[in-house]
């Protein structure tokens, strides 16, 4: 009776044991499981318009004005060859490409040559201009769209792409570059510079040399941001422009309609969901740079 009853106890023993080890594992599983089921749950509100967006660009007409539809009932690949074959979108995604691409090469030089000198160079009055500039992130873009049309129209340069290049860089957008430039310079340690100039190294030789090359993270997100405010602007390529082949794809959205004025919808998403490609394209192979600038310069 003795050596079952010792038997029986070591037995219970090991269960205990057993269920201890597996039931802290089972609580783990668990809040993971329910966190994945809540992050899908709460992404659906920002993965339904794409979702609908997409799959409305293959429907008709008559199949998206109708009742709400995940997929369509037809696969109508016709809209996308429509949007390149009756209207110029072809060059017009052309004009975004090479205007993003100008002006996030502009913002880069621009923004890295100022935000270095802010940061690094001290000289009277740097702090006072310093604020003078963030001041411009301050002016909505609608106050100064005016004064800057009869500017460019003095100059002769209205329905040109200048105005759409050379506006970003020196606009709210190229301050806020050198805002993020000025913070990562910052965070240089001194050392680094001194022992570029002990090395017969020159200003400019320090800033190519050491400070650019560090500052590569922060280059990224400048780019990555630049590239997508300029492909996403509306309201300076509306202003500015009036030849339909000189438009931008945010602009040219609005021109896909037929003989009558009719809105052609289903164009309209065919065409929208080619300009949505680019932008998830940049920011999924960006967005570690984005983070991890934000991180360095203190602004996240």
């Amino acid at each position: 009776m003795r050596r079952n009853s010792e038997v029986y106890f070591s037995n219970h023993r090991n269960n205990n044991s057993r269920s201890a080890k597996i039931w802290p594992g089972f609580r783990k599983n668990g809040r993971i499981a329910l966190r994945i089921i809540f992050l899908t749950l709460a992404s659906i509100p920002f993965i339904f318009p794409f979702w609908w967006m997409f799959t409305s660009a293959f429907k008709g007409m008559n199949e998206i004005m109708g009742p709400l539809s995940l997929l369509p009932k037809t696969w109508k690949y016709q809209n996308f060859f429509d949007i390149f074959t009756n209207f110029p979108f072809a060059r017009q995604c052309f004009n975004s490409i090479y205007i993003a691409i100008l002006v996030t090469i502009g913002t880069l030089v621009v923004s890295s040559l100022a935000g270095y000198g802010f940061a690094r160079i001290k000289f009277r009055g740097n702090s006072a201009l310093f604020l003078m500039l963030l001041s411009a992130m301050m002016m909505p873009i609608e106050v100064t769209i005016i004064p800057n049309f009869f500017l460019f129209k003095s100059l002769g340069l209205t329905n040109t792409h200048i105005p759409l290049i050379i506006l970003p860089i020196l606009g709210s957008n190229g301050v806020f570059a050198v805002f993020m430039m000025r913070q990562f310079f910052l965070d240089i340690p001194k050392e680094l510079e001194e022992a570029g100039f002990l090395d017969g190294l020159s200003r400019w030789g320090v800033f190519r040399r050491i400070a650019l090359p560090l500052a590569r993270p922060a280059l990224g997100a400048v780019a990555t941001i630049s590239f997508l405010f300029t492909w996403n602007s509306f309201l300076e390529p509306l202003i500015f422009i009036d030849n339909v082949e000189l438009y931008t794809i945010p602009v040219a959205l609005t021109s896909f309609t037929d003989s009558y004025g009719i809105p052609l919808i289903n164009l309209k998403l065919a065409a929208a969901t080619i300009s949505v490609l680019p932008i998830l394209l940049v920011y999924l192979l960006a967005q570690k740079q984005i983070q991890k600038t934000m991180a360095f310069s203190g602004i996240k």
